[in-house]
């Protein structure tokens, strides 16, 4: 595996009287794909011109391999960045803006050539050598940074919110594109970007921050599913959240250390969750059930299993999308659920379910999540 190991520990930073970073630990392992996600002012820029040696903690270590990286240069960490404005030079061609730092190494001018038409070839740019940045689209000019940038073979990429500047089926395209260029170069990268579906698509891990603090790191599907906090479960994606009481807990017989909860939930009244977390009675906690994980129906469900949970409502507002609708359904004063009905088989005859329509919504109790445990109370909300 090729790249580098990047750790970091204990990094505070702040500017003026203002915290950014509070006591940041990661290890990022050589060759993942790792990606800083978070709203804007989250710190996960602050954290990336860190490790690219552009800001210095107040306190704290960062070090590659072991190697405490901190009193070394910016350009003699063996790793490169590439920004959101793609900083190439307007005045020299595709051939020699990926050459640029090569020529100032003194490389070997028949070497030289053949090592740029590869990287261009790699981001299937080698028709546009001769062009001039201008000539070319968002998405040609960030293939030439990438080109730049990995040309230097570095063992760590940075790569700071790139797709931002492009439209939507672009990002889409450059996502696989650069998860391609990953798998085969199979170097470190480091992926800033507060685009959930960015980072999910293309992590091998994520941190998710917020104000200066990074609250879980996981796999996408970990993060996804079992988020650890509120914030976590409201950012990555759409859900339903609300906080809780515990009931009562019992033991599933055919299950290990699995639970079945019973949450009073003043908006909701009572709802059935299993889970693995040793609860007791009268614990707080806030729980979510993922939009696409409720189901939706114009008639009552004829199901017998207990642990289904079943609520009436009425279709507050449908938002058709082709390949799914998103549903919002009253099932109380003031109580808006998400739900997502895919589309798989065509219809001639438009949707079933439509706008003021009564409906039941349901889900299993192993489809919900316990996300927080609140001994001392706590507020989650929608």
């Amino acid at each position: 595996m090729k790249g580098s190991d990047v750790d970091i520990e204990g990094v505070y930073k702040s500017f003026g009287d203002f915290r950014v970073l509070n006591n940041i630990n990661l290890k990022i392992r050589k060759g993942e794909f790792f990606s800083l996600l978070g709203p804007s002012g989250c710190g996960k820029t602050t954290l990336l011109r860190i490790i690219a040696g552009f800001e210095f903690p107040d306190t704290g270590l960062v070090s590659l391999d072991g190697r405490d990286v901190l009193p070394v240069p910016a350009n003699n960490r063996q790793l490169n960045t590439i920004f959101q404005n793609y900083a190439l030079f307007p005045h020299l061609t595709v051939f020699e803006n990926v050459a640029f730092s090569l020529r100032l190494k003194h490389f070997p001018k028949g070497e030289l050539a053949a090592k740029v038409n590869d990287y261009l070839r790699m981001v299937q740019l080698e028709g546009h050598a001769h062009k001039k940045p201008a000539q070319l689209s968002g998405g040609q000019k960030q293939r030439v940074a990438i080109a730049r940038a990995l040309i230097n073979e570095p063992k760590v990429l940075l790569l700071d919110e790139p797709l931002s500047a492009l439209d939507a089926k672009l990002r889409q395209r450059m996502l696989i594109d650069l998860d391609e260029i990953h798998d085969k170069i199979g170097i470190t990268f480091i992926y800033v970007t507060h685009d959930q579906q960015e980072a999910l698509s293309v992590s091998d891990r994520i941190a998710v921050m917020n104000q200066g603090d990074v609250l879980q790191v996981g796999t996408p599907h970990e993060i996804y599913e079992s988020p650890a906090t509120d914030f976590v479960a409201r950012f990555i994606g759409e859900t339903n959240l609300f906080d809780g009481t515990v009931a009562s807990v019992a033991a599933l017989p055919a299950e290990n250390a699995v639970y079945l909860a019973e949450l009073d939930i003043p908006e909701l009244d009572r709802i059935k969750v299993t889970t693995v977390d040793q609860l007791q009675v009268g614990d707080k906690v806030s729980f979510t059930i993922r939009p696409e994980k409720v189901k939706i129906s114009g008639d009552k469900p004829a199901t017998k299993r207990e642990d289904i949970n079943l609520f009436r409502g009425v279709v507050d507002e449908p938002i058709y999308s082709g390949f799914q609708t998103k549903f919002y359904v009253k099932v109380r004063d003031g109580v808006v659920f998400r739900v997502m009905k895919q589309h798989p088989n065509y219809s001639d005859e438009g949707p079933d379910i439509v706008w003021k329509d009564e409906v039941y919504i349901s889900w299993s109790a192993d489809d919900g999540y316990i996300v927080e445990i609140k001994k001392d109370g706590g507020s989650a909300g929608i």
